[in-house]
């Protein structure tokens, strides 16, 4: 058997990759892979957060750009799939990175809240996976699928994510299921569960969260501090990582797998 070389074992260099969601652990994938050398899509729905993600990366010399969609939507889906074809030429990797997680207590919770969550979350994904595979098959060279799930796919992290926990719950089923219908097409799929990862969006969640009566959200978020033992939140680049090791040749024999990138939280 020959053996890849090392230098090679993390090169993409050639290949195109979707990643969904601009900010937080969607720019700290996109840096990862763009500096290994891909093409780099980035999807978001906020059209001038893409834009600035973009700018940023391509300043640095990357090769980077912007396409608004609305993951829930299918023509947008649609419409970012052929867009990325048409400036790079193909698409290898997709990463389902976009979510949303409002917090909010099951009896405050109403039913526009709840199918909004599972139709970014989970039919997100669903619609990104069905078009961007179509696009790998057609290609015929196989491709990588990313899916980020949560360790609330595993575990509870906090009280108000009810339908933040259903939809990841999903996507690592979906995860699994999909992994055993694409692998005779040589596309991998496999997730990671991040558990808390300090991006704007937490930061934002942390500021205004409608708690129960006695609830205290402070108290909350330092106790599951104190569960982590490497006693720090994450970084997106410690996603990047993982997603590139996944996005590579050093993932070559994984798929239908989920890595828990944590800092050991689900331990405790």
């Amino acid at each position: 058997m020959e053996l890849t070389p090392k230098s090679k074992l993390i090169d993409l260099t050639g290949k195109t990759a979707i990643v969904t969601g601009a900010v937080g652990i969607g720019y700290g994938i996109a840096y990862r892979l763009a500096e290994a050398g891909a093409s780099v899509m980035i999807a978001s729905r906020n059209e001038a957060e893409a834009k600035e993600s973009a700018a940023k990366l391509a300043a640095l010399g990357f090769k980077v750009n912007a396409v608004k969609t609305d993951v829930s939507s299918e023509e947008d889906v649609k419409h970012m799939v052929l867009e990325t074809v048409s400036t790079y030429g193909s698409l290898d990797i997709l990463v389902n990175n976009a979510g949303i997680y409002p917090t909010m207590p099951v009896m405050q919770m109403s039913l526009e809240d709840f199918d909004k969550v599972l139709s970014i979350n989970l039919k997100g994904v669903f619609l990104c996976t069905k078009y961007a595979s179509e696009q790998m098959i057609k290609q015929g060279r196989g491709g990588k699928i990313i899916n980020i799930t949560s360790i609330d796919a595993l575990h509870p992290s906090s009280i108000g994510l009810a339908h933040y926990d259903a939809s990841k719950h999903g996507v690592w089923g979906f995860t699994k299921n999909a992994s055993l219908e694409l692998a005779p097409h040589k596309i991998w799929i496999n997730a990671i569960a991040p558990g808390g990862i300090l991006t704007p969006g937490v930061q934002k969640m942390q500021s205004a969260i409608p708690m129960p009566e006695g609830v205290d959200m402070e108290k909350v978020l330092d106790s599951f501090l104190q569960k982590i033992p490497m006693h720090r939140l994450g970084e997106p680049d410690d996603i990047g990582k993982v997603a590139l090791f996944l996005a590579s040749e050093l993932s070559s024999y994984m798929t239908g797998s989920q890595v828990v990138v944590d800092g050991g939280v689900l331990l405790s």
